[in-house]
Parts: structure tokens; sequence; C-alpha cells
């Protein structure tokens, strides 16, 4: 990189030796929520690393992990996520679908459902799995 900015190049080098090595196993990065993941896991190891480094006195250390955790917060706000309003309209959809079946509303069911009816789009299982359980809780 010409501009010589060095936490970009070695966030880059990092994330390409990442994606490189999960395309020789049997999950290789296929999707944009694929590399979300990705870069969410590296922001927080790079997160913990930036505390550890501080609680040992090492600030050069930290200040280099922070400046890398802004790298890939700058690439992650790059991945448009569906909106929680749509989230939360497509579990009410499956919820009120498994109570009229008369099925179970379990967390795994509705959110296996739930990740069929929006499939194709860039979803957090995370807020989704958040939004089920607050959906559940409250209808019980």
């Amino acid at each position: 990189m010409r501009a010589k900015d060095t936490n970009k190049l070695a966030v880059l080098r990092t994330l390409l030796a990442q994606t490189l090595n999960a395309s020789k196993t049997n999950s290789p990065i296929l999707t944009d929520m694929h590399m979300l993941a990705l870069i969410k896991k590296n922001q927080a190891a790079s997160s913990t690393a930036a505390a550890e480094f501080l609680a040992a006195g090492r600030h050069d250390l930290a200040e280099k992990e922070q400046a890398q955790l802004k790298v890939y917060d700058e690439y992650s706000s790059g991945v448009e996520l569906m909106a929680e309003e749509d989230i939360k309209k497509a579990v009410q959809g499956v919820v009120d679908e498994l109570k009229a079946a008369g099925g179970k509303l379990a967390q795994g069911e509705v959110m296996k459902n739930v990740l069929k009816v929006v499939e194709g789009k860039n979803v957090d299982k995370g807020q989704v799995a958040k939004i089920i359980k607050e959906l559940i809780t409250g209808s019980k």
C-alpha cells in the first residue's frame, strides 16, 4: 500500500490469510455474513488484546490494537444488515404460524424457521436470537 498505513495493511493481511485458510476447509467464506462474522471475531480478539496490553502497562501495543479496531469497525460498517423491524415482523410471522399449527414455541425451532424466511438476506443471527427470546418470553 502506497499510503504506508501499517494498521490497515495488517488487518487486510490477517483477513486475507484467514479467508484463504477458510477456503481450504469445509466451511469457506461465501457470503457477506460469513465475512462479517470473521471481522467481528477479529474485532473481539483485538479488543481483548488491547485490554490485556493496557492492564500490563504496554500502552504502545494497546494503541496499535485500538488503531486496528478502528479499521475493523470501518470494514464491518460496510455490510448492510436487515432492519430490526423487518426481523421482528419475520419472527412474529413464524411465531404466529407455529401457534396456529399447535407447534411448540422452542427457541431453536423458531430460529430454524426464521432463518428459512430471511434466507439470502444479511441478518445478524445474534440479533435474531435476542428478538426471538423477547417475543417467546413475552408471549407466555
